[in-house]
């Protein structure tokens, strides 16, 4: 029986708690296997994930071999989720709660906001392909739109006519925020059922195109050696991962509201390799479809839209991807870190106004560059990304399942007790954190050409390749050792 938390308990540290962050009462868990198998079909059939998929073909990899990156990604990543999602199954408690057991309960905003920041990322690349998709449409119907005078610097990469539709989907994307989270059930229901529809239409289209799977299953890999093949599916692999590690820190937020701990287990394990690697299965293959039909792979699939003749039909099928993407684009990157920033300043931070931090941080990103190439979308973003959210993974882990052996005392999760450690900072998570991100730093300024390819040692660069893994274990292998010393 766990404690039970009223509200009387934390009124003198009413800036930790809220009725949205208490623990979920077992009353109120109602959501079953089938419930969380549901869940990641949905979040997996998206854009991105096509583009996950067709990018390790057009990076030189045969069909197998990206289909066999994908699934091992994804069942690399469904041990730290699993693992994570058990506190929240347990005591009903949301992400930023449970990282305050080993942060500290101010600490916790540290996490909370290299999450937030990632999805921020994840709204500009989704807000990116939404505008996209509008402009693929308005081309057809307004030709000048291809030819408007050049408004932006060469160095931003960006032309004006999709610069424009850009900015009018992301206004639409704030409108909703105005509007609310509700407003977009409806929605979410449209991409349940056309998402579907739309991708095994493409697979049939592409298998009618170069009559048979045959022709598409016996495109070669590109790499003419396995020290090639290696150099690009290590980084490969570690994008995969990547591509769910803010997932797999914030389960809790979903599996908080799990009937059992046997539901959400097995919900992940049903619904997220699977579905993954199914979807991704299409993108491969259109993608190798594209290769025998034009001559070169078209990893993006809004760029492929561009070889139909039909109007109506690439029309049609443009104002679909918006809305699918308008869908997912508030119900996954605009609530989680619109209530981050929140948590920040409660009272000065509403939903609204951290939706619109939000979405002004997603265009300074810069998504149409991490979208003009596969390099860019998985050595720059996914890998990128991977190494600062790798290490919180471990810390945690280390600290729920080592440290604490499965067992937190609520009521100080939400006041001042043995989670403040110092002024509400553990100061040894934040090391390890640090530590842990270190070693992916030379990498990452190569990657980006921040600094010349000869700056560092070689190994040290190649670090990068396994950011998220390198990340997971040093700052969880040190978090360990030093929480150790200090209990001696």
């Amino acid at each position: 029986m766990h404690e039970t938390l009223e509200v009387s308990q934390v009124s003198s540290s009413p800036s930790l708690y809220s009725e949205d962050l208490a623990p979920v009462p077992q009353s109120k868990r109602s959501w079953n296997t089938w419930n969380y198998a549901a869940l990641w079909i949905s979040m997996s059939l998206c854009i991105p994930t096509y583009m996950l998929a067709s990018s390790l073909i057009d990076g030189g990899m045969n069909w197998w071999q990206a289909i066999l990156t994908i699934f091992l990604g994804n069942s690399i990543v469904l041990v730290p989720m699993v693992l994570n999602g058990h506190a929240g199954a347990k005591y009903g408690i949301p992400f930023p709660v449970f990282a305050r057991a080993s942060f500290g309960i101010s600490g916790a905003n540290i996490p909370a906001m290299l999450r937030a920041i990632v999805a921020c990322g994840w709204f500009g690349i989704q807000t990116w392909i939404g505008g996209f998709a509008l402009y693929q449409m308005l081309r057809l119907w307004f030709p000048a739109l291809e030819t408007l005078p050049q408004i932006f610097p060469v160095s931003f990469g960006l032309q004006t006519g999709p610069a424009i539709c850009f900015i009018v989907f992301w206004l639409v994307n704030m409108y909703m925020v105005y509007l609310g989270v509700e407003s977009i059930k409806k929605l979410l229901v449209f991409k349940a059922f056309f998402l579907p529809v739309a991708a095994l239409a493409l697979l049939f289209w592409a298998i009618a195109a170069v009559h048979g799977l045959g022709p598409i299953l016996q495109q070669p890999s590109k790499f003419t050696s396995s020290t090639a093949f290696f150099a690009f599916f290590f980084p490969a692999l570690t994008g995969m991962v990547g591509f769910w590690a803010t997932l797999s820190l914030n389960i809790p937020d979903f599996t908080r509201y799990a009937v059992s701990q046997r539901a959400q287990i097995r919900g992940q394990i049903i619904g997220l390799p699977p579905a993954m690697t199914a979807f991704a299965f299409i993108g491969v293959a259109v993608t190798s479809a594209t290769a025998i039909l034009y001559g070169n792979t078209i990893w993006d699939p809004l760029v492929l839209a561009e070889k139909f003749d039909s109007k109506i039909l690439v029309s049609f099928a443009m104002i679909a991807v918006a809305l699918s993407t308008l869908a997912t684009n508030i119900a996954a990157n605009i609530v989680s870190p619109a209530n981050d920033f929140a948590n920040l300043s409660p009272a000065n931070i509403n939903f609204r106004k951290g939706g619109y931090i939000t979405g002004i941080i997603g265009i300074l990103i810069f998504p149409w560059k991490l979208m003009a190439d596969p390099s860019g979308y998985i050595f720059t973003w996914l890998v990128g990304y991977s190494s600062l959210l790798g290490p919180v993974g471990g810390i945690m882990i280390v600290d729920y399942y080592i440290i604490r052996k499965q067992e937190l005392y609520l009521p100080d999760l939400y006041r001042r007790g043995q989670y403040s450690y110092s002024n509400g900072f553990n100061q040894r998570a934040i090391a390890a954190l640090l530590l842990g991100i270190l070693p992916n730093v030379p990498g990452f300024l190569v990657t980006i050409k921040a600094v010349s390819a000869d700056t560092f040692p070689i190994w040290i660069t190649h670090l990068y390749n396994y950011a998220w893994f390198v990340g997971f274990f040093v700052s969880g292998g040190l978090y360990l050792l030093m929480m150790q010393k200090q209990k001696r």
